[in-house]
């Protein structure tokens, strides 16, 4: 197995790569994951360059394995994860009465939709029988229709890494995190490996207005990825990562705990048609960060029956997948976070003093 990282170290921000347990810094011949994306530099180098070991994966401080990469995100692209839109929907932020709301959606919509393929004629008709009815919602066009949901969930470099503190905005009062594939995708649009990420959700911000949807999204912290890239191989391809699972366990501070595992295989378009969707009549040089979708309902009652979930300070996160890894960090309020001051001017300055971006 051959990992693509980022750590940091005493001269800065470097790239790692990681085999047999060991990680080396490869910065030298690959300044930034940016240079292994955009086929400048090619996974045979980094992964024969050994200069420079750092030691375990234990011993280093872990960032985001992305750096100049638009972080990009899909949503709705389960059938749980549409149902709990249109419940944030109908409850229009509020997580009182919501169990009324799933049980009702969940008696109706569910049966129907739950083997279309989004966009395939049976969809196509369902739609307009609910747009007929005055029953469509933003969340029904991109679980059914012909095109998902991308959005911009954070700036590069803005994502955090193994072992951080995400955060949540101050006056949300109703949450979850959301475990996801996140894709790592070269600058001609093909997948060269997988990582895990949090897409920290915020369900009474959005559940208002899918219009909320940047405000509810892109906030200090609210973007967690790690802990390394999966380089694919002949021992790991995207179909492999497709029938995996994704393991999600949270251990509050309040002695709340929760451990659930989703099957992958529930992904409705696939993960080659998301991938086709972003570069549709759009370019990434650097390569691109995609996150796919959640396959967890965040339905667990933390404060006794009909409450639901939402975190609360303190609360440690756990995502693993056995193909990839895990994925690990805590919960606090933007507010208590250090503010991300690293940024692009930041990196460059740092990799020029190091002479790293001389070619």
């Amino acid at each position: 197995m051959i990992g693509i990282g980022r750590v940091w170290t005493d001269q800065g921000p470097s790239v790692v790569s990681i085999s047999d347990d060991l990680v080396f810094d490869v910065s030298e011949v690959c300044p930034t994951v940016a240079h292994w994306l955009s086929g400048r530099v090619s996974i045979d180098v980094i992964s024969s360059f050994r200069e420079y070991p750092l030691g375990s994966p234990e011993s280093s401080t872990w960032l985001s394995p992305f750096d100049l990469q638009p972080i990009k995100a899909c949503g709705v692209t389960f059938i749980t994860s549409l149902l709990e839109r249109l419940v944030e929907e109908l409850a229009h932020g509020d997580s009182k009465n919501v169990e009324a709301i799933r049980e009702n959606l969940g008696s109706t919509l569910f049966d129907q939709i739950r083997n279309m393929i989004p966009g395939s004629p049976e969809a196509m008709t369902l739609r307009e029988q609910l747009l007929a009815q005055n029953a469509w919602s933003p969340y029904l066009e991109v679980g059914l229709g012909k095109d998902p949901e991308i959005f911009t969930k954070a700036p590069p470099l803005s994502a955090l890494g193994n072992r951080c503190i995400a955060g949540l905005l101050n006056e949300s009062e109703w949450n979850n995190p959301e475990p996801e594939i996140v894709l790592a995708i070269n600058s001609v649009g093909k997948v060269l490996g997988a990582t895990l990420g949090n897409d920290v959700n915020l369900r009474d911000i959005e559940g208002r207005s899918a219009l909320l949807l940047g405000r509810a999204k892109d906030n200090r912290g609210s973007t967690v990825i790690g802990p390394w890239i999966r380089v694919f191989d002949q021992s790991c391809m995207l179909r492999d990562i497709a029938e995996s699972s994704l393991t999600l366990e949270i251990d509050g501070t309040d002695g709340f705990t929760v451990s659930e595992s989703q099957n992958l295989t529930g992904l409705k378009r696939g993960f080659d048609a998301l991938v086709d969707a972003l570069f549709d009549q759009h370019d990434y040089p650097d390569g691109a960060a995609l996150f796919t979708g959640s396959a967890f309902a965040p339905v667990w009652d933390r404060f006794g029956e009909g409450s639901g979930f939402t975190h609360v300070n303190g609360d440690r996160i756990r995502i693993s997948c056995p193909l990839i890894g895990e994925l690990t960090h805590e919960v606090q309020r933007c507010p208590s976070l250090a503010p991300w001051e690293f940024g692009l001017l930041e990196l460059m300055r740092n990799l020029s003093a190091r002479k790293l971006l001389q070619s």
